[in-house]
């Protein structure tokens, strides 16, 4: 079971890095928790930090503004270890993550680091390279949103959503995430179906063509 546990978590490239020891150690402190399609994983604003591993499914990111509704600024699939600590300097949850489809993690709180961090002096700087992976992914990614066109945008999202070039996400969150209307959206797939890029089922987008997209996001 931990063996392929520590596989399934080496999917992720932050991980794959780590040595051997630290690896298993990680492993070890974590908590397996099964989710059911829109079940929390944790709120903006949580004091309870730590690393969260997809390892299955798919979590949705989203954030609280002030009077507003929350707002989706991602989906983060599986496989990927994402989260960060209050230890040394962190602070409070940043983003809520709930469970966009039924999904599989491993939640490694601040204790279960601390406890791996006394074996593993080194996790400390570890975990500040996963928390600078997050930051510049957000960062190329709001750069990216910025100079694309509402085309390119929808593009770029149906990109980085495609899991085996299928995407199970609703129009109401496509059109969420790029910061456009459900009508603009919708428009956009019609245009994207009618040239071959994309093929529309019922809750379902297959992407037939992702080299017509990747030009539609170079403009």
């Amino acid at each position: 079971m931990a063996e392929e546990l520590i596989a399934a978590l080496a999917r992720d490239a932050w991980f794959d890095r780590q040595s051997p020891a630290l690896q298993a150690r990680l492993a070890a402190a974590g908590r397996l928790v099964s989710l059911q399609r829109g079940q929390w994983v944790y709120s903006q604003g949580d004091t309870g930090t730590g690393l969260c591993a997809v390892l299955s499914g798919a979590l949705r990111l989203e954030v609280a503004l002030k009077g507003e509704r929350d707002v989706l600024i991602g989906l983060v699939r599986a496989p990927m270890i994402l989260g960060q600590t209050q230890r040394h300097g962190g602070g409070p949850r940043i983003v809520t993550a709930r469970a966009n489809m039924p999904s599989r993690v491993l939640m490694i709180t601040d204790a279960g680091l601390d406890a791996a961090a006394r074996e593993e002096p080194d996790l400390w700087r570890r975990v500040n390279e996963l928390v600078y992976r997050q930051l510049e992914q957000m960062t190329r990614l709001a750069a990216h949103l910025l100079v694309q066109t509402p085309a390119g945008r929808v593009a770029l999202r149906l990109l980085q959503f495609a899991e085996e070039d299928r995407l199970t996400i609703n129009q109401s969150d496509l059109a969420e995430t790029t910061g456009l209307s459900r009508k603009t959206v919708n428009a956009h797939l019609a245009a994207f179906e009618r040239m071959g890029a994309i093929e529309r089922g019922y809750r379902l987008i297959r992407l037939r063509d992702r080299a017509a997209l990747e030009a539609i996001v170079r403009g």
